[in-house]
Parts: C-alpha cells; sequence; structure tokens
C-alpha cells in the first residue's frame, strides 16, 4: 500500500527511535526534562524568537495561541480556507469564546487591504479585533507558499493598529525549503509562530509554538488547562531534536515527488490539475471520470493507493518520507491502468 493521505502517516526513523530510548528525561510540568528544554531553545533559535513551547498538536499550538492573544467576545480575522477555521472543530469559538471572520485570500493569501477593512472600529455594536491569522504553507490552496511581500504586508497593518499575529506554520518548514527564504524571516511577520514536527519532518507528534517571553510564560498555562501538561515528554521531544536536526533539508525530495506526481497524473485523462504544485501537496480533480472524489478513492484503494478528498470532486496526494521516487511512479502506473479500464 502506498500512502499518500497525507504527511502525518510517517513512521519514525531509526535515529528517532534511538532517541526517544536514550531520551534524558524529567517530568515536564515541574519544568525538569532536559530534553524538552533543548527541543524549546532550538526552535526558538530557528525562528528568532525568544521562547518556545511544546505542544502535543498543530491544533492545540494554534489553540494555545488564540486562547493567550484573545479574550471572549474577540473577533479573529484568518483566511476563509484556513486550517484554523475549517479543520479544527471550531476550537476557538468553544474554547476561547471569540468568533472568526473570514477574509477570501488568493492561494491562501489573504489582500493586506481587505484585512486592514475587515478590522473593526470602536463600537459598542461590533466585537474588538483580538487577533490576525496567516498560514503558509496554506494547506486547503495546495500547499501553496504565502509570499514574504503578502505578509509582511499583513504585519505591517496588524502593528498599526496594533493587533497581534499569530502564524500557523504547520509546513512553514517546506514554505521556507521551497522558497528560499529562511524560517527567521516568515517568523518575524508575525508575533507567535506555531509549526509541526510530525508532518514532513516525520516525529511521531508534537509542535512548537513560539513567541516572546511573556507569551510564552502565559501559554503555558493555557496548554496546562487543555490537559497538555506532560510528565516526562523528552521521550516524544527526542525525536522532535532529530526532525529538526536531520529532516529539513530532505523535504525538497517531497517538493521534487510531488511535482513528478502532478506531471503524471496531468497526462491521464479525465483527470485535471487544481492549482500550481510548489511543496508537497497535489490537488487533482476527477469530474473528468464522471466520479465523484470518495468513488474514484475506493478505485484507489483497490490498487493499492491511498489518498483523501478535499471537495466533492477533488482528490489530495500528499508527499512525504516513506514514498520514495519508485513509489510515484508506480502510483502514475496504477491510476493509468486504472483509467483506461473503466
Amino acid at each position: 500500500m502506498i500512502d499518500l493521505r497525507s504527511d502525518t502517516v510517517t513512521k519514525p526513523t531509526q535515529a528517532m527511535r534511538e532517541a526517544a530510548f536514550e531520551a534524558e528525561v524529567g517530568d515536564d510540568v515541574y519544568g525538569e526534562d532536559p530534553t524538552v528544554h533543548q527541543l524549546e531553545e532550538m526552535a526558538a533559535k530557528l525562528l528568532g524568537k525568544e521562547a518556545a513551547l511544546f505542544v502535543t498538536s498543530g491544533t492545540q499550538g494554534n489553540q494555545v495561541a488564540v486562547l493567550t492573544h484573545c479574550h471572549p467576545g474577540d473577533e479573529v480575522l484568518l483566511e476563509a480556507n484556513s486550517h484554523l477555521f475549517l479543520y479544527e472543530g471550531a476550537s476557538m469559538s468553544a474554547f476561547a469564546g471569540v468568533q472568526p471572520r473570514t477574509i477570501h485570500g488568493n492561494r491562501g493569501a489573504m489582500d493586506s487591504e481587505e484585512v486592514r477593512a475587515a478590522i473593526r472600529p470602536e463600537d459598542i455594536h461590533f466585537p474588538e479585533t483580538g487577533l490576525i491569522c496567516m498560514e503558509n504553507t496554506h494547506n486547503k490552496a495546495g500547499g501553496a507558499v504565502v509570499p514574504l511581500g503578502n505578509m509582511q504586508a499583513i504585519y505591517e497593518v496588524a502593528r498599526e493598529r496594533q493587533i497581534p499575529v499569530h502564524l500557523d506554520g504547520a509546513r512553514l518548514f517546506n514554505a521556507s525549503v521551497a522558497s528560499g527564504v529562511s524560517l527567521e524571516h516568515y517568523a518575524a511577520q508575525a508575533d507567535t509562530v506555531q509549526f509541526c514536527l510530525s508532518k514532513g519532518l516525520g516525529a511521531p507528534m508534537g509542535s512548537i509554538i513560539s513567541g516572546s517571553y511573556e507569551f510564552i510564560n502565559k501559554a503555558r498555562k493555557w496548554r496546562k488547562r487543555l490537559g497538555g501538561g506532560l510528565r516526562q515528554v523528552g521521550m516524544v521531544a527526542a525525536p522532535g531534536l532529530v526532525a529538526l536536526s536531520e529532516m529539513v533539508d530532505r523535504l525538497a525530495e517531497d517538493h521534487e515527488h510531488a511535482r513528478r506526481l502532478a506531471a503524471g497524473l496531468g497526462q491521464i485523462g479525465g483527470l485535471s490539475l487544481e492549482g500550481q504544485v510548489e511543496t508537497n501537496i497535489v490537488l487533482v480533480n476527477v469530474a473528468g471520470l464522471g466520479k465523484s472524489a470518495d468513488e474514484f478513492l475506493v478505485d484507489l484503494k483497490g490498487v493499492d493507493v491511498l489518498a483523501v478528498p478535499f471537495g466533492p470532486e477533488t482528490v489530495r496526494f500528499v508527499t512525504n518520507y516513506d514514498v520514495s521516487a519508485e513509489d510515484i511512479e508506480a502510483v502514475l502506473n496504477r491510476v493509468e491502468q486504472l483509467v483506461s479500464n473503466r
């Protein structure tokens, strides 16, 4: 079975397994886990931030950020197809008591003037704009890299109005590798940043949120409130250290595999690509086959290929560490045979 559902399905490397086994640990709720400290310090340095906090998942990291930045009754501005809005179970409303206000972007990038216009004026009828969120890469836009200039323009608007900015950088390392823009330059366009260790970087679990010392001190309490204060967590933080040390540059391989997959699928009758492939996500429309996404996924599973629906007629393929160049060729051969036999 060739699994292209997500880069979250990767198995930890041997080096990660050994690091977990050998990790020096302590009770992290008491602030005594040296491996967690090392991971947080490394992450903060990579992003150019003062401090960082290890959390269990990207969703938890994003929600801790919202809870720390906002007050109940605030409004959060974010892109209409952002992960924070679509795929986190309405957490910001359920936990933080804030309402999202969406702005339709172009391949995940919001227009800075539309963001400016959406900021609420002082009026008792309106909520206060408590936070602006960006996402890079943008999952729903097919792994699109949001341009640095776009982020800079939005951050400048936010600073003018003294509104904090949070970056959902779940796949920020993919953006950096694809664009050549440093993590620090991206992170400088937001007050706080979340990134996942468990996606393309291949760690078995965990994410990082980073920001100022003051922010992280407050965020630590919100992590505790959400049940995210763990004990000898160095055993899962250690693979994160390996991910940051050994798994970043190789993301370029995933991007190359995605481009090869897209080029091949685009040549198969009845399939059409949606958008440009910039990183490790490929979106394919199957309407030309006279099938829904769900029907096509059943056919794919029958030839030992896994993907996920991303719309009524759209299928998402995500390349990852456990998928080789040979696997990509095998997928193309199987899909071509599948389509020719329909």
